[in-house]
């Protein structure tokens, strides 16, 4: 069998934007869920480690034995809330790929019809040159045609 024919489960996920999106949402919901049960189990452990003190503890012992604790639980939801935040943004990227390969095909296609404009040659249009001796002028043929310091009065300002 080759490549494309073996049955891959989120291959056609893989395969469209809004599916990725889909997908990675119902991921993050059951993360935020986890996040939630996490805090709370988070809480109730601070509670009950700061609550058991052993005879001739002083004030602040038990607090001191309970934070390696405290403080692995609150690396679980630090890395928790980072991975949630990345399924986001991940969500965002495979969106943002999707629109980079379509304006890529169109930006191709405009440098193409672009070069060919600047390759092929211009004709020299005579009907501008005989209207201007006629006295009718373009807005914008004093700054296009070269003049010499002479017509410098007769040009239009700004």
């Amino acid at each position: 069998m080759t490549t494309d024919q073996t049955p891959a489960p989120l291959r056609d996920v893989a395969q469209s934007a809004e599916a990725t999106a889909r997908y990675l949402a119902d991921i993050q919901r059951v993360l935020l869920d986890i996040a939630a049960n996490l805090e709370t189990l988070h809480r109730e452990t601070r509670v009950h480690c700061r609550g058991i003190s052993v005879e001739g503890d002083r004030w602040y012992h038990a607090r001191m034995r309970a934070m390696p604790v405290e403080k692995a639980l609150k690396d679980v939801l630090k890395n928790l809330n980072a991975l949630t935040g990345g399924l986001e943004r991940s969500a965002y990227k495979r969106r943002s790929h999707d629109e980079a390969v379509v304006n890529t095909a169109k930006a191709r296609k405009e440098k193409v019809l672009e070069k060919a404009r600047k390759n092929s040659p211009q004709l020299i249009q005579a009907a501008p040159e005989s209207s201007e001796r006629d006295g009718v002028r373009d807005r914008n043929s004093g700054y296009s045609n070269p003049t010499s310091i002479y017509d410098l009065d007769d040009r239009r300002s700004a």
